[in-house]
């Protein structure tokens, strides 16, 4: 008969032993499942970025998604002066690897945004932006620029697309947000997503952005109308999160510098 003292620690190293097992088995299909998840979110992501640009079929499979945005130009944008720079300055080699949002909590790539002036909520900008342009024949049809800034619950992470003259949006989608389903969780909802399509940024001199969320829908014959889009039902603060996060990523510490250029053909 085993002693009491040779069972306890029989029963542990059996549970050691077990213990560490399971840890090498949990450990190597993490490893191993690593590249399919990769995979799935470079997927989503260019999903995505389709989607605001009104190119995304319905059912598209992965090898369609991936034609379609292998049209696209993928470029690293320096937001202060509007121009483009390399891979190489922001440490990468494929501008695809490049994170703006990683580097936004990076002192040395990004820049503090005064509480007086961070319409968007996100406290700290990226000095360098990731955005896809879409030519054809030589000229601009599409620029997708990423976008972020809070809402209610969480921050919206998402694309805003404009046609070739850099003002007319061509779609708005999110891809990460955590905001309430129904409420302002609707900025998922397809049919609120298509009343962006068409809406002027800028106004006539095209130096501030003017989009606006109107409470209570916007009517057939208000003011500045191409400006406008309905607010969510039952989610003010969500609708004026989304209106101050567009405004501020057009505006001149987002986008604005670069879109001026591009209209004038100096990028």
């Amino acid at each position: 008969m085993a002693k009491p003292k040779e069972t306890v620690s029989r029963t542990l190293m059996v549970a050691l032993v077990l213990s560490i097992a399971f840890s090498v088995v949990v450990s190597t299909a993490a490893v191993m499942l690593r590249p399919a998840q990769v995979k799935n979110q470079n997927l989503d992501i260019r999903s995505n970025i389709l989607a605001a640009a009104g190119m995304l079929e319905p059912g598209a499979s992965a090898e369609e998604i991936e034609e379609a945005f292998s049209r696209f130009d993928v470029r690293l944008l320096d937001l202060d002066s509007g121009e483009y720079v390399e891979p190489q300055d922001v440490g990468v080699q494929d501008p695809m690897k490049y994170d703006m949002y990683k580097a936004a909590s990076d002192p040395a790539m990004s820049t503090d945004i005064p509480a007086s002036e961070d319409k968007a909520g996100i406290k700290r900008r990226p000095n360098v932006a990731k955005i896809f342009t879409l030519t054809e024949n030589g000229e601009l049809v599409r620029v997708v620029l990423p976008v972020h800034g809070y809402g209610l619950w969480s921050t919206l992470y998402g694309f805003v697309s404009l046609e070739g003259d850099a003002n007319t949006i061509e779609g708005l989608g999110f891809y990460d947000h955590a905001e309430t389903p129904g409420l302002g969780g609707e900025v998922d909802n397809p049919r609120w997503k298509k009343q962006w399509v068409g809406k002027e940024v800028y106004g006539e001199q095209l130096d501030e952005p003017q989009i606006r969320l109107v409470k209570g829908g916007v009517s057939a014959d208000a003011a500045d109308k191409e400006h406008k889009v309905d607010a969510l039902s039952g989610a003010t603060l969500t609708s004026r999160g989304v209106e101050q996060l567009v405004n501020y990523w057009m505006g001149d510490r987002g986008y604005e510098t670069y879109l001026k250029k591009l209209r004038q053909g100096e990028v």
